[in-house]
């Protein structure tokens, strides 16, 4: 089965499959220098991600931030991206090591229920129970396989893992080696050139369970901004909703002005200024560009298939009380007031039409 095919069978594919064409036409041509262990050179890595003739851009970030996060990939150091709640730390973090090893998959997904052997390795029990410890018995974990693979393995969210969770990692990031004690034999898995670790922490739950200084030392940091200029948020948005749309297989174009309503919205909610730098209210929430793309989406699906438009400025007010006023019932206020007081200033029969509708946030 081509990968096309198998990318139209997948909710939501992986970086390597998804744009496995560019990957491949990169490979071809690259002529640069490669790291041990990577498929492609840091030249390639950079045009895969920043774009490039016939590459499209596939996140907003400095340059000089992929950068240093390729020379840390390619050090002894790992690498700990962190930011803002929906900033893309996961999206570079994925497109990193589809770029460098050819798998975005090995994956270790951090929360208070992560426990050690889902971090090193587990046990098929009906297997150990018969047979004792063995290599059969052994059940690898997203890290063990990296290591002996010589891949680039994902945490996701390490903050939310109890600290002597997080601490498992230490002996691993710095001796480069995974005991496995259990085994009489053969218990000793050496990195393979090519291994390294990128997690990622959000700046609002970073303290949740702060990181031991022995483990923060062995990673660099990367902070991972929001977008801050408006025409490349709108741009992104657009994009990733035209992405989205040809997934479901929807002939659907959605209205610039549309857009441009739930663009500037979200930036002004998020930071509390106005395109003049006017003060405001700020939500307490999140409202990201993944979310404005998520609510962008969702407004586009809306319109298809309950009215067969491509979606209305109205449709942004109901999509705002689910998607921005999440924990504190003051951000429902605030985007009343929002609504209410700037929007109704706005000229142009979107924001007419997204003012006109806001009876349709709850009480």
């Amino acid at each position: 089965m081509t990968a096309k095919k198998t990318t139209a069978r997948i909710q939501r594919p992986p970086a390597e499959q998804l744009y496995a064409d560019e990957l491949a036409q990169l490979a071809k041509s690259d002529k640069g220098p490669v790291p041990p262990g990577w498929r492609l050179s840091m030249k390639a890595v950079m045009q895969f991600i920043g774009g490039g003739p016939g590459i499209r851009r596939k996140i907003v970030c400095a340059p000089s931030l992929v950068e240093r996060a390729m020379v840390t990939l390619a050090s002894n150091r790992a690498l700990l991206l962190v930011g803002e709640p929906g900033t893309a730390k996961s999206l570079l973090s994925e497109l990193l090591a589809a770029a460098v090893c050819g798998t975005s998959t090995l994956t270790i997904q951090g929360s208070a229920a992560t426990t050690e052997d889902q971090i090193k390795y587990g046990w098929n029990y009906a297997l150990l129970l018969n047979e004792g410890p063995s290599h059969r018995a052994l059940v690898p974990s997203p890290l063990y396989r990296a290591l002996r693979e010589g891949r680039i393995v994902r945490f996701e969210e390490i903050t939310r893992c109890p600290p002597e969770v997080q601490d498992g990692l230490l002996s691993i990031l710095s001796e480069r080696l995974l005991m496995v004690p259990e085994l009489a034999e053969d218990n000793a898995v050496f990195a393979v050139p090519g291994f390294n670790l990128i997690a990622t922490a959000n700046t609002r739950d970073r303290g949740v369970n702060e990181m031991s200084a022995a483990l923060k030392r062995r990673f660099s940091f990367e902070t991972v901004f929001p977008i801050a200029d408006y025409d490349e948020e709108l741009a992104l948005v657009r994009s990733e909703l035209a992405r989205l749309l040809a997934q479901d297989q929807l002939a659907v174009t959605p209205q610039d002005d549309v857009l441009e309503v739930l663009v500037t919205t979200f930036r002004e909610l998020r930071t509390g200024l106005d395109k003049d730098g006017n003060a405001g209210e700020r939500l307490s929430t999140v409202v990201s560009t993944a979310e404005a793309v998520s609510v962008a989406h969702a407004v586009a699906l809306r319109g298809h298939y309950l009215r067969g438009d491509a979606g209305q400025p109205g449709d942004i007010v109901e999509a705002l009380a689910g998607a921005a006023a999440k924990d504190n019932p003051e951000d429902l206020k605030k985007i009343r007031r929002y609504i209410e007081q700037r929007a109704s200033r706005r000229k142009g029969e979107h924001w007419q039409a997204f003012h006109a509708a806001r009876h349709l946030l709850p009480e």
